[in-house]
């Protein structure tokens, strides 16, 4: 196997399942715009973004929708609410194109991970996602369970 590139981000919360139920298209990394206290109890990391969406309101700002980031212990009334919608940043460009991705039919805007990156900010990879029919889960499974029987016949053979 190939040796994994080390990594300068700590990831807080990652959706899994997205590769699985969307097929993905191009990726974007966004800033997130978070309270003292969202930023505290992200770097516990218990975060989840598993059933979250960001979308993009009438003004042309991207929200980040239903993730949950639970409220701070230590920080009793100046917590945050845990499923606030929260602003993410992009490049006036980039928001254009995602524009342009969701205008497209089927297209969603998915959530992959929330990490710090080296200089210690809140970032969130999202990506442009077509939902996969049924079908194309199972063909998805059936791949992925040849590809693990064929290393495994690999490596019994050497």
């Amino acid at each position: 196997m190939a040796e994994k590139k080390e990594t300068n981000f700590k990831v807080v919360a990652d959706n899994r399942r997205a590769r699985f139920d969307y097929e993905i298209g191009e990726t974007f990394e966004a800033g997130m715009i978070l309270t003292g206290t969202e930023v505290k109890s992200l770097r516990t990391g218990k975060a989840t973004i598993g059933e979250s969406y960001a979308s993009l309101d009438k003004a042309g700002e991207l929200y980040l929708v239903n993730a949950t980031i639970p409220e701070y212990l230590q920080a009793n009334r100046f917590n945050h609410a845990p499923k606030r919608q929260r602003k993410l940043l992009l490049n006036s460009r980039e928001i254009i194109r995602v524009a342009k991705g969701l205008e497209r039919e089927g297209m969603t805007l998915v959530p992959l991970k929330i990490y710090f990156n080296a200089r210690g900010r809140a970032k969130i990879e999202l990506a442009l996602g077509r939902g996969k029919k049924l079908h194309d889960k199972r063909e998805t499974e059936k791949q992925r369970d040849w590809n693990r029987e064929k290393s495994r016949l690999l490596r019994e053979r050497n």
